[in-house]
């Protein structure tokens, strides 16, 4: 954007400033459109900026594990905040319950719907591969300089000189808009990867049968606050992780 407004803060080494005010979406046949949002002053965490963004192209680099190595990816989560636990960082108080999880365990295995997840998830990777170009992908990456943040996208791409992200879900309810928790997971992974932007592509089922053969999406920007916000608190989780060690 030849708008963008774009500075230098002390706050920390690398860290440059800038102004997001638009929220772009698609519809189901890959068109784009954008309404305005609420601007934003924000800092840009682990990129470079000489007169435009360019792309994280040390990224993989920065491939810990990947999901076929079920037992070496799971090993590798364990040990830092993932973009499901930033999912959960909703405010102060959730940091405790994130901490209280990776020390205890949920106790959760799974249920008929993230059984249903994981069988339709490749089938619509698919249609994003198609119809927006953003290939599968199974790693699970660290951001630039912290170890252990970590986050596996579904899918990862560059397109026309910016990285870009997929995330893909299922769902039995329609959404009016993507759910808190998932913007939350979605800028945690482009703070890791050092991304752009990130297509989210959900598909509504009535007893695990989908509603419609084209799923819906909508392209998430980068928030630079949201970013800095989760930062702060994935920090805390680590911190008090360390009590535990």
């Amino acid at each position: 954007d030849p708008s963008a407004r774009v500075s230098r803060t002390g706050a920390a080494a690398g860290v440059s400033m800038r102004r997001v005010s638009m929220v772009l979406l698609c519809d189901p046949y890959g068109d784009s459109y954008g309404f305005a949002g609420r601007s934003r002053t924000a800092a840009v965490v682990g990129r470079c900026d000489d007169g435009g963004m360019t792309i994280a192209a040390d990224y993989r680099a920065r491939i810990v594990a990947s999901s076929t190595d079920r037992v070496a990816w799971i090993r590798a989560r364990s040990r830092g905040v993932t973009a499901t636990d930033a999912a959960k960082l909703a405010g102060d108080a959730a940091v405790e319950q994130v901490v209280r999880g990776k020390v205890l365990g949920t106790g959760f295995t799974g249920n008929a719907f993230t059984d249903h997840g994981r069988a339709r998830e490749p089938e619509i990777a698919k249609w994003v591969a198609r119809e927006h170009g953003i290939v599968s992908s199974q790693d699970l990456f660290h951001a630039a300089g912290e170890p252990r943040h970590l986050a596996t996208p579904d899918g990862v791409a560059e397109l026309s000189g910016t990285l870009v992200l997929s995330e893909i879900k299922t769902t039995r309810k329609a959404w009016p808009s993507i759910p808190r928790a998932y913007l939350r997971q979605v800028w945690w992974q482009q703070y890791v990867l050092g991304a752009e932007r990130t297509l989210v592509i959900w598909e509504q089922h009535v007893d695990f049968v989908p509603i419609s053969s084209t799923p819906e999406c909508r392209w998430v920007e980068r928030d630079e606050d949201q970013i800095a916000m989760l930062v702060d608190r994935a920090d805390r989780v680590l911190d008090r992780l360390r009590d535990f060690a």
